[in-house]
């Protein structure tokens, strides 16, 4: 089954972070429950830490929130168009240059988090409806070759990294 953990060869070694941090499963079961723990987590933050910054110049904790949002957009583009075109090339994301346009400033920090719901329930039900062949297709990415299982991979690990570092940056 293709929804297992992705060989090495699969996705950049810039990502095996995000990637080591999945748990052993069905990805797209992981993703689906990862929605709801996030969710809770998210929902829970007191609202005087929303925009919070842990050190001057850093992101406040609801741009960390919206990174991972738009990361995920981003990653989930790239999913679907390698799932339905094998070899396509994408170009890269530039996270920093995402933030310069200061998005989430005027948006509230509960609209973020419905955001991340609908975004990733719907996506749940994409990756629910890619077979094995969609899975093991592949693309290029900021010039890195990824196979659609391991992009599933980094946005799981991805999330993760973030949600650790709100906890131990942003409320501990």
């Amino acid at each position: 089954m293709s929804r297992r953990r992705p060989d090495r060869r699969e996705y950049a070694d810039y990502y095996h972070g995000y990637v080591s941090k999945v748990p052993e499963g069905d990805i797209v079961e992981i993703l689906r429950s990862s929605l709801r723990t996030t969710l809770e987590f998210l929902r829970a933050v007191p609202d005087g830490k929303v925009d919070y910054r842990y050190a001057p110049g850093k992101w406040s904790l609801k741009e960390v929130a919206g990174h991972v949002v738009d990361t995920e957009w981003i990653f989930t583009y790239r999913a679907l168009t390698f799932a339905r075109t094998e070899g396509a090339v994408l170009p890269s994301m530039d996270q920093n240059e995402f933030m310069t346009k200061d998005p989430f400033a005027k948006r509230s920090f509960a609209s973020v988090v419905d955001e991340f719901e609908r975004l990733r329930s719907a996506n749940t039900i994409l990756f629910d409806s890619f077979d094995d062949a969609a899975l093991l297709r592949t693309g290029t990415a900021s010039g890195r070759l990824f196979t659609v299982r391991a992009i599933l991979y980094v946005i799981a690990g991805h999330e993760a990294h973030h949600l650790a570092v709100i906890r131990e940056r942003y409320l501990s």
